[in-house]
């Protein structure tokens, strides 16, 4: 703690530099008016002057004049000191008099723009230019000595600060001060925490002794996964298109669990790029588990495809697309209740049919993702928290090992390839059967691989008597890990499966191919699983 808070404390002098200047003429025109002094720096200045606002350079005010290309300008006793001194000590006041230190009351900084900066692809020298060192000092000077001191790093504070000032006689309160020092300690970990990864990410790979992790709070949530829990979304961390960064064009505020299925939709649907087999892909979401996905040569194709594996789990689900949403899909969309529907675009046509559903949500991420790039994924623990590289594991035909005497054929390849993508978007144990590019019955989250592929060749039943059809055949089966018996084989077998993908490295994988071939399928190893817990 910085000593005893006054209640209010007066501003009489400001010091403003910052990099963001939303709202900085009016901010300084306000001050200025209320008789307080401004210090600035650079374009800061210069911004404030050209507003009419009177401006007292920060090398005037400390008698020493910027070098260092600007690297060094706040870093000044008479800076620091009239920041950090404490009003209520003898001790500081007669430090300040004796050393011509004025009081700061008021300090408005925010750093410079690293991680725009490094978003630009900019280069390592001038990214390096734009790590901030004087302001995030300043900032946490202000942050420490709240009790005598403002600090703002937020133009959003801005008017809240002037509102406070008028109606206490050019004061603040305490209670402001502390809740923009916690905000300033955050704004300033934050930007470190982004440093350090970018630093880290310049190294060997590896983990760091310390992980750093920080966020923007984007949105506060009505509830959790239930009623009782309290939510917000954050954004921060890598760049890439999805949930956190979606413009929501139409529908009701998103919700925790639909933030949490729309991203498990989204990178489900961004397995299947548009340009790599020239079709579109449709995936439809239910409680983080895909109920169908499918690829189509047009897109209301491919939503079909995915909505015909199981329709009765589709309603109130998560509609996820590869390619705009066109005006034919969004009228296949509103014919069942959906909570969400994502894309990279909307048709102009689309948004027309899909604003007659007023609460549905719709989502813009103006881009993919992609599903081959690195990155990281948390999960928190009691105490702790787990962290991995992202399952981005791509395999291609030539990386299948055949197994059996039988080879699959070239389709059966290619559905076995599109099943297993599926599958690593499935919570294990997770077992996929499929056709044309499309699942026909997805078993998720069970504890036994066999009872999965029961409820995989169940739902895939349902599903074709529902449409009408009969017997199936060209089946073949994913498996997210190996099979250690074959009990799970002979469950995907009597689905009707002629064909099986998996990782393979049972103890038990002869008896599982000697079984294969007395039934004459086919089966691929693919040495690489996708547990997802």
């Amino acid at each position: 703690m910085t000593g005893p808070a006054s209640p209010l404390t007066p501003i009489r002098r400001a010091l403003i530099s910052v990099s963001d200047k939303s709202g900085l003429a009016a901010f300084g025109t306000a001050l200025a008016e209320a008789g307080v002094e401004i210090l600035s720096t650079g374009g800061s200045a210069r911004a404030l002057i050209g507003a009419g606002v009177p401006v007292t350079e920060v090398a005037s005010h400390t008698g020493f004049p910027e070098i260092m290309d600007g690297r060094v300008k706040t870093l000044h006793p008479k800076i620091h000191g009239g920041i950090l001194a404490r009003r209520d000590l003898a001790e500081h006041r007669a430090a300040m008099e004796a050393h011509a230190i004025a009081p700061i009351d008021l300090v408005a900084v925010n750093l410079y723009p690293f991680e725009e900066t490094l978003a630009s692809g900019a280069d390592g020298d001038t990214c390096i230019e734009n790590i901030d060192i004087g302001g995030p000092a300043m900032v946490r000077a202000a942050a420490k000595n709240h009790g005598f001191v403002t600090i703002a790093t937020d133009p959003a504070d801005y008017d809240a600060i002037i509102e406070e000032m008028r109606a206490q006689d050019g004061a603040t309160s305490a209670a402001l001060r502390t809740r923009l020092a916690a905000a300033a300690f955050a704004h300033t970990a934050a930007y470190d925490a982004a440093i350090a990864r970018w630093m880290q990410g310049r190294l060997e790979p590896g983990f760091p002794e310390r992980f750093t992790l920080a966020g923007r709070l984007s949105q506060t949530l009505r509830y959790g996964e239930n009623p009782h829990q309290q939510a917000a979304l954050y954004s921060g961390g890598e760049t890439r298109p999805g949930v956190a960064a979606a413009e929501q064009i139409q529908g009701k505020a998103l919700s925790y669990n639909n933030l949490n299925d729309t991203d498990a939709a989204f990178e489900a649907v961004a397995e299947f790029e548009a340009t790599e087999s020239g079709q579109a892909a449709a995936v439809i979401v239910k409680h983080a588990n895909p109920c169908g996905i499918a690829l189509g040569a047009t897109q209301a194709q491919a939503y079909a495809k995915a909505l015909a594996c199981d329709p009765v789990s589709a309603y109130g689900g998560i509609v996820a697309l590869n390619r705009p949403l066109d005006a034919a899909t969004a009228a296949e969309i509103v014919k069942l209740f959906a909570e969400v529907v994502i894309a990279p675009e909307v048709d102009p046509q689309a948004r027309a049919i899909l604003a007659a559903k007023k609460n549905l949500r719709v989502l813009v991420t103006g881009a993919m993702p992609d599903p081959a790039a690195p990155g990281l994924t948390i999960k928190t623990l009691a105490g702790g928290f787990l962290v991995q590289s992202r399952d981005n594991g791509r395999l291609g035909p030539e990386d299948l090992r055949i197994v059996t005497k039988r080879a699959p054929s070239d389709r059966e390849i290619e559905d076995l390839l599109f099943a297993y993508r599926v599958a690593k978007h499935v919570k294990s144990n997770a077992i996929v059967l499929a056709r044309n590019l499309a699942t026909l019955g997805v078993g998720a989250g069970q504890m036994s691989r066999v009872d999965s592929t029961r409820i995989a060749a169940w739902k895939m039943r349902d599903a074709a008597k529902t449409a009408g059809g009969g017997e199936l055949d060209g089946v073949v089966a994913a498996s997210d890990a190996f099979f250690p018996f074959t009990d799970g084989l002979m469950a995907a077998m009597d689905a009707g499966a002629r064909a099986v993908i998996q990782p393979g490295g049972s103890l038990r994988d002869p008896e599982i191919i000697a079984a294969a071939d007395e039934a004459g399928i086919a089966m691929v190893f693919t040495g690489m699983r996708h547990f997802r817990h």
